[in-house]
């Protein structure tokens, strides 16, 4: 009798344990993961705008992607890199190809009220008119803002999930007027519509890339499309009044 409660008691504990570690089992069957929620256009969208508009600092590119001869100063446009500090300070470098002295980098930077140029590397550094620049990048992060605050309340869709800069992003399509991208790229013309496409960091909604595909300008091929790609946000710039008269 004792040896039978023992080994009742011994099976018990058995039993119980198993219990234990393997609840899911004993439920009669493995927990289903809970599914991740898709993506909100409106929400991604939102973030997205309300990040760039509180950035710090951020360096970015752009290019002719398809080196359909882009006109710049009266130059092709190959590439840009910059800088900007808002809400009133960038500097830009941009290659570009000239009729008369082939491949040149052209330096630009503004600093509050005050704008510069330099056309060559040789070359000194001289006032600009602000009006004159081509693109006004001290406020790119508000301007961004209100670019993809106008693809969420248009014809925007969240169209797919991709890998960019070895990030996951979420890939949302639209369009928009040219001239809505006036406040970036200054003296755009009017009356064209671009096709627009963004990549956002999936989980921290960083603008990674936005594709403009159609004509700025009226002397863009209707298969024109630049490239902006942000490197680094939020980064110690620093943008100061260049040595007038110097490359410097």
């Amino acid at each position: 009798m004792r040896g039978t409660k023992t080994l009742g008691r011994a099976m018990w504990v058995i039993v119980a344990t198993v219990a234990l570690l393997f609840p899911a089992t004993s439920c009669g069957g493995e927990s289903t993961p809970t599914p991740t929620p898709a993506p909100v256009l409106r929400d991604v969208l939102t973030s997205a705008g309300e990040n760039l508009a509180a950035m710090s600092s951020a360096r970015f590119g752009m290019v002719d992607e398809k080196e359909t001869g882009v006109k710049f100063f009266g130059t092709t446009f190959k590439s840009m890199e910059a800088e900007v500090k808002p809400p009133n300070s960038f500097w830009m470098l941009v290659d570009v190809v000239s009729p008369a002295f082939g491949f040149v980098q052209i330096e630009m930077m503004a600093v509050g009220e005050e704008a510069f140029i330099k056309l060559s590397e040789e070359a000194p550094w001289t006032p600009l008119p602000p009006d004159e620049l081509p693109f006004n990048l001290g406020g790119v992060g508000v301007n961004l803002r209100d670019v993809l605050f106008t693809v969420r309340d248009g014809d925007g869709a969240i169209t797919g999930i991709e890998s960019v800069m070895g990030a996951r992003t979420i890939r949302v399509e639209g369009t928009i007027s040219s001239e809505r991208m006036s406040d970036l790229i200054t003296l755009v013309d009017p009356g064209h519509t671009v096709a627009l496409t963004l990549w956002i960091d999936e989980t921290d909604h960083l603008l990674r890339q936005m594709r403009l595909a159609g004509q700025l300008f009226d002397d863009d091929g209707p298969e024109t499309t630049r490239l902006f790609t942000i490197d680094d946000i939020d980064v110690p710039v620093e943008i100061e009044i260049p040595d007038i008269g110097s490359g410097q």
